[in-house]
């Protein structure tokens, strides 16, 4: 029995999630689908990127991904499949699989080549991607419903900016509970530091001078920082909404100021 999840930016208001998941359990009955999220903002391939990179390895070998972001019909459109790390994503091929591989490369990736149902024509998700999601949920090869492409469409992110004794990066997600997670990775802090002090500046003049390992190491209602779960430095407050509380919002900046020689 296949792991199809869902990744899709179509809220739970409409029936749009209901069809697509109508349309998977009538071609595979047997199939456990699993929601990731349906709140990603529309259109917003990024954010459904920072869900998905941190979600997917949970999930057993083999796991099919449905990527349910900006899959409009479009006269240009290209649906892609992709293995990586021995699992399966589905999707537009709108740069969101580069987001995910980062500087990886996929196991396989071949262009989605199955016939639009123009009954269908405004919801190829439902169509064209479902039917690929299980057609990979079923263990059959990706050779036989697409032809293989060298690489996919390429979306680029803005990168932390990097001196000798700095970091200068963004706010590119921020979570249910207000933590506030930046595009500075571990490995990055870790290389610029090299056993540093430092000093965290963002909005309003705030500053955090220390890592912690967990939320609760702090007084509640104190601001912290910390790698969490995503492996990138993060903005909280224990038991509070940091992005509401400290006024930080979706792009903006913050700087890590390494102290001494």
């Amino acid at each position: 029995m296949g792991v199809i999840t869902l990744t899709t930016d179509l809220g739970h208001r409409d029936f749009y999630q209901a069809a697509l998941k109508g349309s998977i359990i009538s071609q595979l009955p047997d199939v456990r689908l699993v929601d990731i999220t349906h709140e990603i903002p529309s259109f917003d391939i990024q954010r459904a990127a920072v869900v998905l990179r941190n979600a997917f390895r949970y999930f057993p070998k083999g796991t099919v991904h449905l990527i349910g972001i900006d899959t409009v019909f479009q006269e240009d459109s290209n649906y892609a499949m992709m293995k990586f790390d021995d699992h399966f994503f589905v999707g537009a091929d709108n740069g969101i699989f580069s987001i995910i591989l980062g500087e990886s490369a996929p196991q396989e990736l071949y262009e989605i080549d199955i016939m639009q149902d123009l009954r269908y024509l405004h919801f190829p998700l439902a169509d064209i991607l479902s039917k690929a999601a299980c057609h990979i949920a079923k263990g059959e090869p990706l050779s036989e419903i697409g032809q293989p492409i060298d690489k996919p469409l390429k979306k680029v992110l803005v990168q932390p900016l990097v001196g000798p004794n700095t970091i200068k990066g963004h706010v590119s997600y921020i979570d249910a509970f207000g933590n506030v997670i930046s595009n500075i990775s571990k490995e990055l802090f870790n290389e610029v530091q090299k056993g540093r002090s430092f000093k965290l500046h963002f909005k309003r003049n705030e500053t955090i001078n220390k890592l912690s390992w967990h939320y609760n190491e702090v007084p509640e209602g104190e601001k912290l920082c910390l790698f969490g779960i995503s492996n990138f430095l993060e903005i909280a407050i224990n038991k509070g909404h940091a992005s509401r509380l400290l006024g930080l919002q979706q792009d903006e900046v913050v700087m890590v100021e390494f102290l001494g020689s």
